[in-house]
């Protein structure tokens, strides 16, 4: 398992088609707001011009765009950006604009509700399916947070490993389908951060054992508690960590 979200925004990767740097340069600006919602795009002359690819090119990068929630054409109108309620907020795309148009308190909070209405019902359903394997794997997982080596990012992956075997384990496909949304509200919680040694995350191994635990007991109840314990404990470290930077 690796974070799909992390490796997207490590540089040297291969270089994307024109097709991909379209869509992504437009998506950024509609997020950030370069384009706010309700404005008309800039028409085809202009598009092309700035992005020198051809008018097919062009046209299947509006779709995409448009697949994805956040324009809608209009005849004789143009492409409009469309309001956010609208917008596919499970594409992995979307979510990484929001992070790359800068971390955002409201954002990261709805991602903990998110969480919190899906994962601790998974970690139950997965105390009643886990096989040994998996509960031998989800403890070498939690046990790993604990390295002294640890930067924010590495411990980010870490944890995200974690919540990942949970949603495989659940045995429901749906749940493995989230998991772009706890990859980003893990990854945008540990970027606020200090190195976790000093961030207040020392105990991250212990919490995220008592889910284990509990599973390996096949308590469902004790490992949904368990786990809305560890989205609280994030979620306070959110609300605290905004709070830091407003009194900086």
């Amino acid at each position: 398992m690796r974070s799909r979200w992390l490796d997207t925004r490590e540089p040297g990767g291969k270089s994307r088609t024109s097709h991909a740097q379209v869509v992504d340069d437009l998506g950024k600006a509609i997020v950030s707001g370069v384009f706010p919602i309700g404005s008309i795009l800039p028409g085809d002359g202009e598009l092309l011009e700035r992005f020198k690819v051809s008018r097919t090119v062009l046209r299947e990068s509006m779709k995409t765009l448009a697949a994805k929630g956040l324009v809608v054409p209009r005849a004789r109108v143009g492409t409009r950006v469309t309001e956010r309620i609208h917008w596919n907020m499970f594409d992995n795309e979307v979510l990484n604009w929001h992070f790359e148009s800068g971390i955002n308190k409201e954002f990261l909070l709805h991602l903990y509700d998110i969480r919190m209405a899906f994962e601790p019902f998974a970690a139950g359903l997965v105390a009643q399916r886990a096989s040994p394997e998996d509960i031998d794997l989800l403890r070498r997982l939690a046990a790993s947070m604990a390295a002294a080596h640890h930067t924010p990012d590495s411990l980010a992956v870490a944890d995200l490993h974690f919540h990942l075997a949970i949603t495989e384990a659940s045995g429901n496909p749906f749940m493995r389908s989230l998991g772009g949304l706890i990859e980003a509200a893990l990854v945008g919680m540990f970027r606020m951060s200090a190195p976790p040694a000093s961030n207040g995350f020392g105990n991250i191994a212990d919490t995220h054992m008592a889910i284990v635990d509990a599973i390996a007991a096949g308590d469902s109840a004790a490992a949904h508690k368990a786990m809305e314990f560890v989205i609280n404990d994030g979620r306070r470290y959110v609300l605290r960590a905004f709070e830091a930077l407003a009194e900086a």
